[in-house]
């Protein structure tokens, strides 16, 4: 109803947007450097508009919580706020289980491709005797029986054959890396998200 279609309507007069606080939440980190990937492309790469477009978006955010699962909640079952901004597979599940007539899911112009890591970390695998196991665990996981259960759940499998087989699910969309837009992340994390940060000077104006 009140048109929303891209990054830039969760900047207007009026949207309440509900996403969780980047300094205490992962997800809300992605959803963070998503909307200033947009605003840079829109802006030609200015750093300060893109600042002043995530400080206009902040101040339509009505609760920041600590977590994204806090923030779902929020949205979902209490019905507070216009947006959520989510993992996209968290937006899927929600109409699952909710029914298309009570949320929509918009598919924006531009975001970022958040791969969450995971690894095997060498110390404690090998400390617990289990390095076999964590490993098989890791290439079961971006193996075709792993990567069908990920797309079953609504994550976009990289496994390119899965991944064609289950394209109708998700629909195409401009993704750009962390890498390619913020240089990585611990660039991201000291410019944006340390103390004193350029998030703590864009929430301090609100």
């Amino acid at each position: 109803p009140k048109g929303i279609r891209d990054w830039d309507d969760l900047i207007k007069p009026g949207v309440a947007v509900i996403t969780p606080n980047p300094k205490t939440s992962g997800g809300a980190r992605w959803n963070y450097l998503a909307a200033w990937g947009f605003a840079l492309k829109k802006y030609d790469g200015d750093e300060a508009k893109a600042q002043e477009f995530l400080t206009r978006l902040y101040k339509n955010v009505s609760i920041l919580d600590s977590g994204a699962r806090g923030s779902t909640i929020n949205f979902i079952q209490r019905g507070i706020g216009d947006v959520l901004i989510s993992w996209e597979n968290e937006a899927f599940l929600a109409l699952k289980e909710y029914g298309p007539e009570q949320f929509e899911i918009i598919i924006p112009s531009i975001s970022i491709l958040a791969e969450p890591p995971v690894a095997v970390v060498d110390k404690n695998a090998d400390k617990h005797g289990v390095r076999n196991i964590a490993q098989a665990y890791l290439e079961y996981l971006y193996g075709k029986k792993g990567q069908e259960i990920a797309a079953r759940n609504f994550y976009r499998p990289s496994d390119p054959e899965i991944a064609q087989k289950y394209a109708h699910q998700f629909p195409a969309i401009n993704l750009f890396t962390i890498n390619e837009v913020f240089g990585g992340w611990p660039q991201a994390q000291s410019i944006h998200f340390k103390d004193g940060g350029l998030f703590d000077k864009i929430y301090v104006n609100q």
